[in-house]
């Protein structure tokens, strides 16, 4: 049973003309309860163990350790370019898939640098919506988190040298954007609803080599154009489920749109709500890791940092 709960949320700013510039704010939440993925699952921390509600509201006392933590970041794209050239759609070719401005691709790759330094654990496996701009941040974060240099001599991943073998990319199309009028412009979505992606041309821009080709994607198409925002959230929140369960040893990256982190948050903090994700904010999720029986397992409780962190 899947356990994630909120780490923190966090995000870097950048300027448009410059190279990024890193500003710092903290803001504390006063924590009083968690909901998990399950909301039948509650748990709280207890000395060094955890204690779970039992359905008949007896607590059971697990006192086994784990031994280790799986970590899940869920991060919106960087700008979009149609929002600084609000012209560009009018000539197009595909105007409902904008590409990132020159200020998402700096944010994101400053983004992938900060997350290479202050997370504490390496990022081995990235998630990406199949929409340009998020493919485009996925290129960014990509450089950063496997660059073979680690000084810093450029703003963006133009001529960065990557070692393939630190990060494995996928596109997944439920990462996507909400699949509605709401979330894509009326004047500009398709009118049949065909997004038309190819994912051959999204998985040529990644990174040479990084593209791990024998990924079974979640979603084998694209959601129905028009799905609910409720829908989209299930959507969402049932992704990071079933891409943390496949992928139990590994930390992920998943690139989506600031639905998808909206959902994120408020999926595993009941008292917790966000009115937008900047670009490039993203949510740290994490769970315990037991060993049983030689075998490696999530368990059913979790410790967490009762902190959410603006950056």
């Amino acid at each position: 049973m899947l356990s994630l709960r909120l780490f923190r949320l966090c995000s870097v700013h950048a300027m448009w003309n410059e190279a990024p510039i890193l500003q710092e704010s903290y803001k504390v939440y006063k924590v009083t309860r968690f909901r998990s993925l399950y909301t039948e699952t509650r748990t709280r921390a207890f000395c060094g163990g955890s204690v779970k509600m039992g359905s008949r509201g007896n607590q059971v006392v697990e006192k086994q350790s784990p031994v280790s933590y799986q970590n899940v970041v869920v991060m919106r794209h960087g700008e979009r370019f149609d929002n600084f050239e609000p012209s560009w759609a009018a000539t197009a070719a595909r105007p409902w898939d904008p590409p990132l401005a020159e200020a998402g691709r700096k944010r994101a790759f400053e983004t992938g640098w900060r997350l290479r330094q202050s997370l504490g654990f390496p990022i081995q496996r990235v998630f990406v919506s199949p929409f340009l701009r998020c493919v485009q941040t996925a290129v960014q974060l990509v450089a950063s988190l496997s660059a073979v240099d680690e000084g810093r001599g450029t703003v963006t991943s133009n001529g960065v040298t990557v070692d393939p073998s630190k990060v494995k990319v996928s596109v997944e199309y439920g990462l996507c954007e909400m699949m509605n009028s709401r979330a894509i412009r009326p004047n500009v979505a398709p009118k049949d609803g065909n997004m038309n992606f190819d994912i051959a041309k999204c998985e040529a821009m990644l990174p040479a080599g990084t593209v791990d080709k024998n990924v079974e994607r979640v979603y084998k198409e694209l959601p129905q154009w028009e799905e609910t925002v409720l829908q989209a959230g299930a959507r969402y929140q049932q992704l990071i489920k079933d891409l943390a369960d496949r992928y139990l040893s590994e930390n992920l990256l998943l690139v989506t749109h600031g639905e998808g982190v909206k959902v994120a948050v408020s999926s595993f903090r009941k008292d917790a709500a966000v009115n937008e994700a900047d670009y490039c904010g993203y949510v740290e999720l994490r769970r315990p890791i037991f060993k049983e029986d030689h075998a490696f397992t999530t368990g059913s409780s979790i410790y967490l940092l009762v902190v959410v962190k603006l950056v």
